[in-house]
This record gives structure tokens, sequence and C-alpha cells, in this order.
């Protein structure tokens, strides 16, 4: 903290003191117009600093410069050193704000309306809606300060806050549930750090499974994003309801597909490859999820209508937790027979 405060004090004095008016140089390490050069200690990120010849007002005058010419640099060096200093205070406030994610709230985005399974978080599973049975589990989850649900169906908000849970009502207009997150987040009253998104088509959610995706973005500076995944069932392999997904050596994702990735010369299944299935939880910073929104539709989203596509084409990176689950979401009606019975098993009920 300390160092940035410095820099960028001293960048803002020499900026705005008037005798060392800037003049960018793209070229190599030389003098420019008789000054000196000025080589920042800042040369990564998003708030790297472009390399400045500092020239002094004579040396701008004996190059053929005006009185007018130089105010006009004196005007851009305030300016220019203004958005300096907000630069790195920005670089410092995002840096601390990924650094402390303590408080957490959990989101579980539903809607009624659907192409394949139409008032699916309303359907009884074992006695109980299945948006109850996963509000339940979330609430087993230790690392979550709130749990709430939003919706913009006033059906699904009455059978909520029949069982005690928090509603928050949200627009139609949310293309998906991170977007529902978002809108949810702004009407909270209190302040969160980690948003979690909490399917509720996962009745079956492990509380060990909602705590690791919020250790892994705390753990995770230089993500925004994180989320889990399991062993894919070979029989999975061409269902285009289970998300297939792909991470590099240092655990972030490179690519999820509704398709199978990796996908070999013989156009088959390998029994003996690790596939990785996503499962329906994921983490966001809370700065993050402000932008998400403002972040507009890209090709690869839109061929696999997959909201994380949007995340990693536009370059933010996403962190993937691996955990032993047998992933038993709802996405047709034939499922609620499957988890029923794995619930009967499980003593569940």
């Amino acid at each position: 903290k300390r160092r940035a405060q410095s820099d960028a004090f001293l960048l803002f004095f020499h900026f705005s003191s008037g005798f060392f008016p800037l003049r960018f140089q793209e070229g190599a390490d030389e003098q420019v117009g008789g000054g000196e050069i000025l080589k920042p200690k800042w040369g990564r990120g998003k708030f790297a600093i472009f390399r400045m010849a500092i020239c002094s007002p004579s040396s701008l005058a004996s190059s053929g410069s005006s009185g007018g010419s130089t105010k006009l640099w004196i005007a851009h060096g305030l300016v220019l050193g203004a958005a300096v200093v907000a630069g790195a205070y920005a670089a410092y406030s995002l840096r601390r704000s990924r650094r402390f994610r303590s408080r957490v709230v959990g989101i579980i985005p539903a809607r009624f309306a659907s192409t394949r399974f139409e008032g699916k978080p309303l359907v009884e599973i074992l006695g109980k809606p299945m948006i109850q049975r996963t509000w339940e589990r979330a609430k087993l989850a230790t690392m979550l300060d709130h749990v709430v649900v939003a919706t913009d169906d006033e059906k699904i908000a009455e059978c909520c806050r029949g069982f005690g849970a928090d509603v928050i009502m949200t627009s139609q207009s949310c293309q998906n549930g991170t977007e529902r997150c978002d809108e949810a987040l702004q009407k909270l009253d209190k302040k969160y750090d980690i948003v979690v998104n909490i399917q509720g088509d996962e009745p079956l959610v492990e509380p060990e499974i909602i705590d690791g995706v919020v250790k892994a973005l705390q753990g995770a500076p230089d993500a925004v994003f994180s989320t889990a995944v399991t062993s894919l069932k070979p029989e999975d392999g061409i269902d285009t309801n289970r998300v297939k997904c792909i991470v590099d050596n240092h655990g972030y994702a490179i690519y999820f597909s509704r398709g199978l990735i990796p996908y070999n010369k013989s156009g088959k299944v390998n029994p003996k490859f690790p596939y990785l299935l996503h499962l329906g939880i994921q983490s966001y910073d809370s700065n993050f999820l402000r932008i998400y929104p403002q972040l507009p539709p890209t090709p690869l989203q839109l061929e696999e209508d997959l909201e994380q596509l949007k995340v990693l084409e536009n370059g933010y990176k996403m962190k993937v937790i691996k955990v032993d689950h047998d992933a038993h979401g709802v996405d047709t009606p034939e499922d609620v027979e499957k988890i029923e019975a794995l619930m009967r098993e499980r003593n569940l009920a």
C-alpha cells in the first residue's frame, strides 16, 4: 500500500508541478527534447503506465515550442497526473478487495418459465418443493452469511416465504442466473464481497462444495469467478444437458461446452480419459458481478448458451476446484424420480 501511494504521489508531483510537462515516447530509451527518460515502476496489468519522457520548458522552447505549447503540455501533465493517481488508487482498491473477501451471500436464482421443465422450482420432491430442498442444503454451508432466493415469479416467492426464506424479486429481463444474482445483490441492504450462485435445481447440493468454491475464490486474488467440477460419467458424454469443462495445470478454466471436450479423432467417449463435469454452483467477486451484465454477449456464449464463456471470452480468470460428487441436477421431469430414489437411499427425506 505504501509503495503504491508513494509512486502515485511522485508521479503526480512531477506531472502537476509545471516544470516537467510530459511528452509520450513510443520508441527506445533515448533522450527526447533534451530531457530525461522516466521509466515507470509499474509495467504489468490493466493499470500499466506508458513509457514517458520528461522535458523542461527550455528544451521545449529550444525545439521550437511556443509558450502556448508549453501551457498545453502542462495542462496535459495535470490531467494525466490525476489519471495516474486515480488509476493507482483503483488498482490498490481492487487488489485489496480481492484480498479481503470475507462477507459472503448465497443467492438461489429461480424462474418459473423453462423450455425443458416449466415450474421446475415448485415440483415436489418427497413432499417438499425442490426450491425448499435446495435452500435447506444451502443453509448448512458454513461460509455463507446469508441465503436468499431471487425470482421474478410471485408463485415461487410466495412458496419460499412460506418455508421461511428471504426473497428478492427481480425483473423478467434477466438473461441468466448470473444477471439475476447481480440484480438481487443490488437490492440487498448489506454489502457482500462474494456472491455464490446456487442453482435451484440441485436439491442434493453438498454444503461442503458451497464452502469449497468460496474458499477457492478467496485464495485466488487474480480470479473473479470460481466453480466446481467432478468426474464425468461415460454415459453423460454426449448429453448436452451435462456441461463439460477443461482446466489448465494451475486449476483455471480453459473452456466449457455442452459437447464432449476434449474431443478425440475416433469421435467416441474414451472411458480412460478423466473428463470433467461442471456442477451448477459458482461464486463471483461482487465487484465483477456488477460489471458482468454490462459486458456484451460473446459469440461462444451465444453458441453454447453458457454464461461462463462470456467471462472467459472477456479475459477474466476463473478458478476451478474438483470434488468427489455425484451430480444429480433436475433437468427433466424424469429426473425427479431418480432424485427421490437417491434421497431415500441416503435417508434425506
